[in-house]
């Protein structure tokens, strides 16, 4: 008898799926980070700056998903609060090796979650102090809020999706 397509996936294909679709939206959106950094460093107006970044609560499909999230920075927060409370301890409980990688994707959530409020501190900044090192501070953080967030969600799949494969159900 032919089994079925779901039948021969791991048993936490589904999870994976679910997990890389929200790391490619939030990668999509980092793409637009780097392109507002640009145009900071080319004299963008404030009032573009804050547009671009609220445009990330509103065509986020996440966002989108998630009607009382009140912006895409939130979102992050949420999505890493959920790992934090959910996913980490079972992956701690679920594969002790894991613990050093689980530790480590932890404290890029504290540093991220830091640069987040960084961004959307000096998008506010730049309206009333449009100066030179405003305009560095918000490119900088911007930048470090892509390439942080990047390397997170490369080394998240890299090391827990194997595990997770095997889940059956998310973790309680």
């Amino acid at each position: 008898m032919k089994r079925g397509r779901a039948e021969r996936e791991a048993p936490g294909e589904h999870l994976v799926k679910e997990l890389k679709w929200i790391h490619g939206v939030l990668r999509r959106d980092l793409n637009q980070l780097r392109r507002l950094a640009d145009e900071v460093d080319r004299g963008a107006s404030a009032n573009r700056v804050q547009a671009t970044v609220r445009s990330l609560q509103t065509r986020s499909p996440l966002w989108q998903l998630r009607v009382n999230c009140l912006s895409w920075c939130r979102l992050v927060h949420g999505h890493h609060g959920n790992e934090d409370v959910r996913i980490f301890p079972a992956l701690r409980r679920a594969n002790p090796a894991l613990i050093p990688a689980v530790n480590r994707l932890e404290a890029d959530h504290r540093r991220i979650s830091d640069l987040l409020d960084q961004v959307e501190a000096l998008a506010k900044l730049l309206a009333s102090d449009d100066r030179p090192e405003t305009r560095k501070r918000l490119i900088l953080a911007l930048n470090d809020v892509r390439g942080g967030l990047l390397a997170h969600l490369d080394l998240e799949e890299a090391t827990i999706i194997p595990t997770v494969r095997r889940w059956r159900n998310w973790p309680r």
